[in-house]
């Protein structure tokens, strides 16, 4: 009988890897549009608070978050283990990134957060069938 349990895992770690590598992409993309783009302040308020958001910081935040998703995604491609712990942590912090500028960029926001669901799904449900690849 054929071991597919190796085959499946690459199938997932390929999937993985290149939503990484979107995500790090459209990251780096929505990075750059806030630095790049006109330095405004984004005034919010709420319950009697006034929150100024600096959109430059916020964009200098995704192009460092894109790079090390994409740095990454190279590393999940080579199936090296401790990327997929460190791709689950900045998928994280990406999708939590992500929640906090959905009143800014409500449909790129939404689009990267499905994609870090799906990164966070296919690293952590097919973890046994990476451990019994190596």
């Amino acid at each position: 009988m054929t071991d597919t349990t190796g085959r499946r895992w690459s199938g997932w770690a390929v999937f993985a890897g290149v939503l990484l590598l979107i995500a790090g992409i459209l990251d780096l993309v929505f990075g750059l549009v806030a630095v790049i783009g006109p330095n405004d302040a984004y005034l919010l308020s709420d319950a009697g608070t006034l929150f100024r958001i600096d959109v430059a910081g916020w964009g200098w935040w995704h192009i460092i978050s894109g790079t090390l998703l994409v740095l990454t995604a190279f590393a999940v491609f080579a199936g090296a283990t401790w990327a997929r712990v460190v791709a689950i942590i900045l998928v994280g912090l990406n999708a939590l990134g992500q929640l906090s500028l959905l009143s800014v960029q409500p449909w790129l926001s939404l689009a990267i957060l499905a994609v870090d669901i799906l990164v966070i799904y296919a690293l952590t449900v097919h973890g046994p069938e990476f451990e019994d690849a190596d």
